[in-house]
Parts: C-alpha cells; sequence; structure tokens
C-alpha cells in the first residue's frame, strides 16, 4: 500500500563546505558544515543552527555562505540534535542552549576561527540564537534573530484576562517537522473529533509520533530550553531584530524588540530592521507572487531576495564583529512603509509618530451593513451582537500562514459573513502611514464561559478587494461585559493609499490556523461536543470600543 505522505530527506553537502561531526559534551555528534573565506587567515564566524536540513535549497545556505565569505566571514551551519545528519533523539526546544555553547566551544578551538562568533538565523534558527545566549558564551558577540521569538515554546502569553488563542499551527509544526530526523508532508484531516485525533491520525500513517507535540498537547508541559536562565538575564549582546510585517510571529517578535529596547543593560544594543514580508521573505511589493518573483523555485527571484536577506546582518556584524565600521553607521531602526518605501529612524515608533484613536459606532447593526470608525467619540452606549457556531466557523484566509503573501488573498467576502461584525472608515484624500502598535479595545459578553476574538484590519481598495494590514486575537476571559480588554494586533508601517479606507472585521473564528473554541468550558483539544454561543460587542463613553492606531504625521 503506497504511503499517503512525502518524507524530506537529506540532500548533498555542497563541494564549498566541509561536513564535520561535533561532539557535544553529552557524546553526541552534531552535522556541521563549515565554509572558509578564500583568504585563508583566521576569520569572525557566523554559526546557524537549523533543523530543515542544512544543505536543502529550502533555507539556501549554500547561497548565503557564498555572500558571507566573500565578506570575509566563516558560515558554520548545523543540523541541531536529532535532526537530518545529527546524531541523538529527535525532541526539539531542549538541549539547544547547551549545544549553542558547545558548538561555539569547538568553533573557537578551529584553526580558521579567530575567536570572535555571532549568529544569524530564521524561526527556529532565530531561537536557536536565543538558547546560545542564555548560555553565556563569552564568544558569542552578537546576534541577528529574524522572524523569530524567545517565546517559541512557552506557555501562551496574558495579559490581564486576555490570553493568546492556542495557535493550531505550532501543533502542526512539531507534528511534521519534530516525529524523527525528516520533516513529512501529509494533508490533515481537520474534520475528526476531537481535535487530538487531528494528530493521532498523522501518526498513525507516519508511524512515529512527536515528542514534541506530546508536551504541548493536550496540556502545555513546561521544559527546561533555557536551563541556565532566560535569554533576557544573560550577558547582554547587541542584537539586530529582524521582523516582517506580515510574518505570523510578528507580534512575539517586537514583543521581544520592545522588552529589550526598555531593559538596562541590553537598551544600547538593541536594533531593528523591519521590512514588510512575511514568514517566508515574500514581499507586499511582489504580493501575490509570481513565478518570476518566487524565490522558493526561481534562482534569479533568489539572488535578488538574499540581497535584502542578508545586508543588514552583514553590516551589522562588521560593526559588532568585525569591528571595522563605527556603531554610529548603524540606523538604530531602518524600516519598510508598505507602499511608501525604505526609512531610518532613531526610534520606533518613529519620531513624529502618534496615536490616534478610531472608534466603532453603528455597532448594532454591524453584522448587517457596514459600522463606523471614526475620530467621534461617543456619547452614548452602543452595543451589538453575534452568533459564534463552531459548527460553521471562519475558514482561515489561506492554508499555509507562512507564506500570507504568496497569495495575499482578497478577504472582502469575510465582511458579509452574518458572524462578523464589519467597520470601515471613509475613504480619504491624503495617504495615511501607519508606523508602531495597533490595538482594538473592546468590551465583550459571551453566553460561553470564554470565547475568542479576532481582529482585522484591512486596505479596501476602490474597486472593494480587502487585504490585510494586521491582526491580532485573544481569548477573554471575563466576558461579564465589566473590563475592557486590549487585543494586540502588532506593529506595522504601511501606507493607506488615498482614494483606500480602513476595513475592521471583529469575529470569533479563524480555523484551522487557530484552535476551535467549543462553546463549553471543555479542554478544547478534547471536545467532542459543541455549543452556539451569542458574543456582544459593547461600547460606553467611560469605556468606547476604539481601534488605535500609531499614525506618522498630522491627524
Amino acid at each position: 500500500m503506497p504511503e499517503d505522505f512525502e518524507r524530506v530527506t537529506e540532500e548533498p553537502v555542497p563541494d564549498s563546505a566541509t561536513q564535520y561531526m561535533v561532539r557535544m559534551r553529552d557524546g553526541i555528534r552534531l552535522a556541521t558544515d563549515v565554509y572558509l573565506p578564500r583568504d585563508g587567515r583566521p576569520a569572525e564566524a557566523v554559526l546557524v543552527r537549523l533543523p530543515y536540513d542544512k544543505n536543502s535549497r529550502y533555507v539556501f545556505f549554500r547561497w548565503v555562505a557564498e555572500i558571507f565569505t566573500r565578506r570575509g566571514y566563516a558560515m558554520v551551519v548545523q543540523d541541531v540534535r536529532g535532526k537530518f545528519r545529527s546524531e541523538g533523539d529527535t525532541i526539539g526546544f531542549v538541549g539547544e542552549a547547551n549545544d549553542g555553547y558547545d558548538t561555539i566551544d569547538w568553533i573557537i578551538a578551529q584553526p580558521w576561527s579567530n575567536g570572535v562568533v555571532g549568529m544569524f538565523g530564521d524561526s527556529y534558527y532565530g531561537f536557536t540564537q536565543w538558547a546560545a545566549v542564555s548560555s553565556g558564551h563569552p564568544a558569542l558577540r552578537a546576534i541577528v534573530p529574524r522572524v523569530t521569538s524567545t517565546e517559541l515554546l512557552v506557555r501562551p502569553h496574558a495579559q490581564g484576562t486576555v490570553r493568546d488563542v492556542p495557535w493550531l499551527v505550532h501543533a502542526d509544526y512539531v507534528s511534521h517537522y519534530w516525529a524523527d530526523k525528516y520533516i513529512y508532508a501529509r494533508e490533515l484531516n481537520w474534520n475528526l473529533r476531537p481535535l487530538t485525533e487531528v494528530f493521532e491520525d498523522l501518526f498513525r500513517a507516519l508511524g512515529v509520533r512527536s515528542a514534541a507535540y506530546d508536551v504541548s498537547v493536550p496540556h502545555f508541559v513546561p521544559l527546561p530550553i533555557y536551563p541556565d536562565g532566560h535569554p533576557f538575564d544573560a550577558r547582554p549582546v547587541p542584537v539586530l531584530h529582524a521582523v516582517g510585517w506580515f510574518d505570523n510571529l510578528s507580534i512575539v517578535a517586537m514583543r521581544d524588540y520592545v522588552a529589550l529596547s526598555r531593559r538596562p543593560g541590553w537598551a544600547a544594543s538593541q536594533y531593528l530592521t523591519a521590512d514588510s514580508v512575511d514568514h517566508e521573505n515574500y514581499h507586499l511589493s511582489h504580493a501575490p507572487i509570481a513565478e518570476e518573483n518566487d524565490h522558493g523555485v526561481n534562482d534569479g527571484a533568489l539572488d535578488r531576495m538574499l540581497l535584502l536577506y542578508t545586508e543588514p546582518a552583514l553590516d551589522f556584524f562588521d560593526v559588532f564583529l568585525k569591528g571595522i565600521r563605527d556603531a554610529s553607521t548603524l540606523p538604530r531602526v531602518s524600516w519598510h512603509l508598505g507602499h511608501g518605501g525604505y526609512h531610518q529612524s532613531a526610534s520606533w515608533p518613529p519620531p513624529g509618530a502618534r496615536e490616534q484613536h478610531l472608534y466603532l459606532s453603528g455597532i448594532a447593526g454591524a453584522a448587517v451593513t457596514d459600522g463606523r470608525l471614526s475620530a467621534d467619540a461617543p456619547r452614548e452606549e452602543q452595543a451589538g451582537e453575534w452568533l459564534y457556531d463552531p459548527e460553521d466557523m471562519i475558514v482561515s484566509s489561506v492554508p499555509n500562514s507562512f507564506a500570507f503573501l504568496h497569495e495575499f488573498p482578497d478577504e472582502s467576502a469575510t465582511a458579509r459573513r452574518p458572524d462578523v461584525l464589519s467597520f470601515v472608515t471613509d475613504p480619504d484624500t491624503r495617504p495615511i502611514d501607519l508606523a508602531g502598535p495597533v490595538d482594538l479595545l473592546v468590551t465583550v459578553t459571551s453566553t460561553a464561559p470564554s470565547t475568542y476574538l479576532f481582529a482585522k484590519l484591512l486596505d479596501e481598495a476602490p474597486d472593494g478587494t480587502a487585504r490585510l494590514i494586521v491582526r491580532g486575537q485573544g481569548e477573554l476571559d471575563d466576558v461579564s461585559g465589566s473590563a475592557q480588554a486590549r487585543i494586540e494586533m502588532g506593529h506595522t508601517g504601511y501606507r493607506l493609499r488615498p482614494g483606500h479606507r480602513f476595513r475592521l472585521n471583529v469575529a470569533s473564528s479563524d480555523f484551522p490556523e487557530f484552535m476551535r473554541h467549543p462553546g463549553t468550558g471543555e479542554n478544547p483539544w478534547l471536545a467532542t461536543k459543541t455549543k452556539q454561543s451569542t458574543q456582544q460587542l459593547i461600547s460606553r463613553p467611560d469605556a468606547p470600543a476604539a481601534l488605535r492606531l500609531t499614525v506618522l504625521g498630522e491627524t
């Protein structure tokens, strides 16, 4: 019987690299490629530790290494423990701090190393940088974590009565990528109940299961991913935070940047580069992505993308690893304004940015016709309601949120659903530039014990098409109507062009990217029965429902 899944195995080590099996403190050996500059002199090393096959085209390090070695850096790329050519159990997350420390120790003992090490990379290989920072190795002098966070495997974030909605993408990821040393691709059957059965069905098909999944579902089990303490409590190192406005990890990535920018000892060496890209480095200027601009399949597009991908990091390392440039030559913040080009500023939000509120009105009819977003605060209480049906949820706008801009869909149809409250501004004759955080302030009641709230801010064009600017979501534990909640929608740099208008959609589902709320008090992973619930959004003069924007220029 043929297998109904794809198994991704290792690709050949390129001729430009030399592979070593580097021994860790417990005797496990990790497969490690070394690319050296041509001059043969001891050099600063840039380390990358990843689980996606160090030699795959997907991570394109053969091409990246050519760029780094031309600038005089040794590049070291390693399969993490339990993945592809490396030995050890496939667990994920656990062990990265110690393995990072031991790998740096090995690097500085090599004749081609001058004893200075930096780290670079995206997503999980951004997390391995934070893990190495937590270990406190003195040779680690600077890091460039891209589209990532220190929070990749921690208890869901909570602020007051608002918690992160469980992200089903995480369970999908750890089940397909961390079952064993390879990567698997197989469609999930989201119709199975309970939700745990969706993944049990996958593991039965694969014949293996994921330890990282088992410590996440159906109950979160804390793991010692930072055995020496949280990275923020370690010896400070210069950090270039590389963030994508359309990245599905942008909210948690910006939490790291904001926290360290305010932390004594760290603040002076925090830098930010933010672009209008998603997790897979697709750019707004090309979205939706045609084949000629798809770096996933087109080598010419890859060459163009790698310039944006590597240049900020190389300039940063020239300052903090090589010391051949002064720190004053680096912009503290380099950011892209969607539809408005690249900018530099001394801080984020940039000087001149100010807070602006757009208040939700016409709430009672917003599930039938458009409500309004306006600068006028409400003078009396307003309320509107919508029905949440766990058997008729809003389908997530793209099947792969990591490559959101690859499709960059028109989301105008969602506003016409009866389980969505939708609000719009009037079109403006002037551009409106967003540069900073966006939040939604709302008071919500529910007939369920708790509720999920999803908010999307869209750019609606004159032809009626509507595409995402930012989004946020939260689980509201207090649904009594007595407390106002803040839904964190992340940061952005985005120009709303003349003739366009803002549209805000508020709903209770976004499946299967996010968890289905059963409408009951049961663990949503284990629930087999669901119950409809009625949500009500309330705006009062003393607690107005509002979209809080950060706007550049006059308001």
